[in-house]
């Protein structure tokens, strides 16, 4: 996460070209929608209350990168983001996710942000008070063999100075401890609706209180011990209020959701059926674009100052197939393109943590040199690029699909080649997806 205010467009887009190959007008969209987040936030109160987020639609095929540049651009910023699909969510009435979830989703991923980074703050005094917990667990009041009695004093204080200095030298890892832990419920209420607890905005936690007991008895050793009481202790330290609070902030002035296969949803002209459907959830989709109030199990939420970023193909349908309404919620359209066997090529190697990278990265944890070689990768890249022409355009994804053939031997006995360099080449990519390339049809499932 960046210092906010450093984010300046051209911050932005230099961020994402680190992770993105290409998509230049995409990245210049969210830039700009991100800036103007920064920006109103220096504003008035009362005019940065007039100031509505431009939300934006991406138009492109799959595996272009419009998902990408919308979680990088939360990470990037600290924003809490959530990714839903339009075809999950149905009109109200049917059985399925109602619109307002996405919300609830928002405000959970924000909570969990939140908390994490309020850890972070706690993490010294943590420590401290579960080592004292592990000492009392280690040293236990003695009880007289006569019952009935009172406990007898804890351990002396030399005593546990000794223990402590032996804890601290983790001579005592592996003894064994009873610690109490939170039991772990998964109610399964959800098979019997089209709604889940969270939609429903029953508190789960508070539900297990009203049946009882929430903890259980776990002998563990002191380092998993250590973990779980770490945990427990940083969360008595932090407010939940105040948890939910900052979250419910975050969400209303930075939250970003990001609805993918909108155009899955748009109703064309001529409506009957299904297509009814699809403008229904359009419609229930409007009223939480446009700005209104999400009831969670966090407190109230406005959603007039989220971001919207949808996404589609719009392949068998256009962005004017929409409800008018909801088009006008989106003012911003940025069309991704193809991506060819240039871009490919540059997928392989350019990015931080590039798909070469990994199966290198993978390979040394067997003690086995991978190495690519430049024409090996614009090779890979041709016939990607080769495959998506002649079967469905999935995009960079088929980079993975290519890749694992290519390296499956290599990866099946990687045990056996501890020690040994094994060099990428065209004749080596070549030689292992030649039956596959041959075999057009066959390259259609296996590519």
């Amino acid at each position: 996460m960046k210092d906010i205010d450093t984010l300046v467009p051209s911050a932005i887009v230099a961020e994402l070209d680190k992770y993105i190959i290409g998509q230049e007008k995409a990245k210049k969209a969210v830039a700009i929608a991100l800036r103007n987040r920064i920006r109103r936030q220096k504003l008035d109160p009362v005019l940065r209350e007039e100031v509505a987020p431009k939300n934006i639609i991406m138009i492109g095929p799959t595996g272009v990168g419009k998902t990408e540049i919308a979680r990088r651009l939360a990470r990037l910023c600290g924003a809490p983001f959530v990714k839903v699909e339009a075809t999950k969510y149905t009109e109200v009435g049917y059985v399925g996710r109602d619109v307002e979830s996405m919300i609830r989703d928002l405000m959970s991923s924000a909570v969990s942000m939140v908390k994490s980074e309020l850890q972070e703050g706690v993490q010294e005094e943590a420590a401290r008070r579960t080592e004292e917990a592990l000492l009392d667990l280690l040293l236990p009041p003695r009880r007289p063999a006569g019952g009935g009695q009172p406990p007898a004093p804890t351990a002396s204080e030399d005593t546990r100075a000794k223990f402590r200095e032996k804890l601290n030298r983790g001579e005592l890892e592996e003894k064994t401890v009873e610690v109490s832990v939170a039991k772990s419920s998964s109610p399964s209420i959800e098979i019997f609706s089209g709604q889940s607890f969270e939609e429903m905005d029953v508190n789960l936690g508070n539900l297990s209180n009203m049946f009882g007991a929430k903890k259980k008895k776990k002998v563990v050793t002191v380092k998993n011990a250590r973990e779980l009481l770490l945990v427990e202790e940083a969360e008595k330290l932090i407010d939940s209020d105040r948890v939910a609070e900052l979250a419910r902030e975050r969400v209303e002035n930075m939250g970003i959701v990001f609805i993918d296969e909108i155009d899955k949803i748009a109703a064309k002209e001529n409506r009957s059926g299904a297509d009814v459907s699809r403008e229904g959830v359009q419609r229930d989709i409007l009223p939480i674009v446009e700005g209104t109030k999400v009831n969670t199990k966090f407190g109230i939420v406005d959603t007039a100052h989220v971001l919207f970023i949808a996404a589609g193909a719009f392949h068998m349908s256009k962005p004017s197939d929409l409800i008018p309404e909801l088009q006008g919620r989106f003012p911003i359209r940025v069309e991704l393109t193809d991506l060819g066997a240039d871009e490919f090529a540059q997928i392989l190697t350019q990015p931080e943590n590039s798909l070469t990278r990994q199966y290198i990265a993978l390979m040394e944890t067997e003690g086995v040199t991978l190495s690519f070689t430049a024409d090996a990768t614009i090779r890979l890249s041709e016939i990607a690029a080769e495959v998506n022409s002649r079967a469905e355009n999935i995009g960079a994804r088929r980079l993975h699909t290519i890749m694992e053939l290519l390296l499956e031997e290599v990866s099946f006995h990687a045990n056996e080649l501890t020690g040994q360099t094994i060099e990428v080449t065209p004749e080596y990519v070549d030689r292992q997806l030649k039956d596959v390339l041959e075999d057009h049809d066959l390259s259609r499932y296996i590519l």
